[in-house]
């Protein structure tokens, strides 16, 4: 059954989880970029060196070239969560987001150092969970 673009007023129930999907309009072939059921599956971006954390996967990992500025947008919608972990510690990097409320800068130093961002509309990225990365 193809349900896009439906909308629901009341709660919509699945015994087997939920998908979210985008179909290439070329190939017609479909990818899943989240799946929500008993636990919550984003997409991961992988970012080597300096650039962007994308808004688009739940989350970034990040391998360091040297001493690299990452960049955060402001995200879309109010809740909406981002995860940057480091994985390869090749120098320290320093994720910059345009708006944040608990200050302007996390830098991470090394592997498995982590933070979970929650966007909200009124103050920024708020960092609910910080592991190991500094918040200046």
């Amino acid at each position: 059954i193809n349900m896009a673009n439906t909308t629901f007023s009341g709660p919509v129930r699945s015994e087997n989880g939920f998908e979210q999907v985008s179909k290439n309009a070329t190939t017609g072939v479909f990818t899943t970029s989240a799946t929500y059921g008993a636990s919550i599956t984003g997409g991961v971006q992988s970012l080597s060196g300096a650039g962007a954390v994308d808004l688009t996967n739940l989350i970034t990992e990040v391998t360091t070239t040297g001493a690299d500025a990452l960049t955060l947008a402001d995200g879309t919608t109010s809740g909406q969560v981002k995860i940057v972990n480091m994985i390869v510690d090749g120098g320290d990097g320093t994720l910059t987001p345009v708006t944040f409320a608990n200050g302007t800068t996390i830098t991470f130093d090394a592997v498995a150092e982590s933070v979970t961002l929650v966007w909200n509309s009124t103050i920024g990225w708020v960092a609910t969970s910080v592991n190991g990365a500094t918040v200046a």
